[in-house]
């Protein structure tokens, strides 16, 4: 096993899958952000009594997908330490660890509490579509979101150096 890490042909590979996965990653979640969320909130689908359940769907599936990404980075991160002698970034390890406790944050805690704030239960009788509840939490769910932005940049950029630095 350690001749599959340690080997010098499989530096670039890891470098490669790195880069590609952060620039997917943050790009697909830019594009949730700022493209497809606020076309769902100018259709007025937000304040729908379905979207609650529909949303649960996109964002569980969108979660997963970045678990997978966020465990993608930190593998990959750990062993460029470990083989890499240009890659020395003594916070790379640290911001994939927070990069993947964001998303755990999200995926266990955020998103099915959201939606479970938004199910309407009892169909006699009208909800508001965004209690004080849920609007703190959107709160936490932006100031997260840009944390995750700014770690996976700043890792995108470190990755990108490192490229250059060899």
């Amino acid at each position: 096993m350690s001749a599959i890490v340690h080997s010098e042909a499989l530096r670039p590979r890891w470098r490669t899958m790195v880069l590609a996965v952060l620039a997917f990653w943050l790009s697909a979640s830019l594009l949730l952000d700022l493209v497809i969320m606020p076309m769902l909130s100018m259709a007025g689908m937000l304040t729908e009594p379905g979207f609650a359940a529909a949303g649960y769907s996109i964002f569980w599936v969108f979660n997963h997908l970045e678990l997978f990404m966020a465990a993608l980075v930190l593998t990959g991160m750990l062993v460029l330490r470990t083989i890499s002698t240009h890659f020395q970034h003594r916070w790379a390890i640290p911001a994939a660890l927070a990069l993947l406790a964001i998303v755990c944050c999200y995926t266990y805690g955020l998103t099915p509490e959201m939606s479970a704030l938004g199910l309407q239960l009892n169909w006699f009788e009208s909800t508001p579509a965004f209690s004080g509840a849920m609007v703190q939490m959107q709160g936490v769910y932006w100031l997260l979101e840009v944390c995750k932005l700014a770690i996976g940049a700043m890792l995108l950029s470190w990755c990108y150096q490192s490229v250059t630095e060899s």
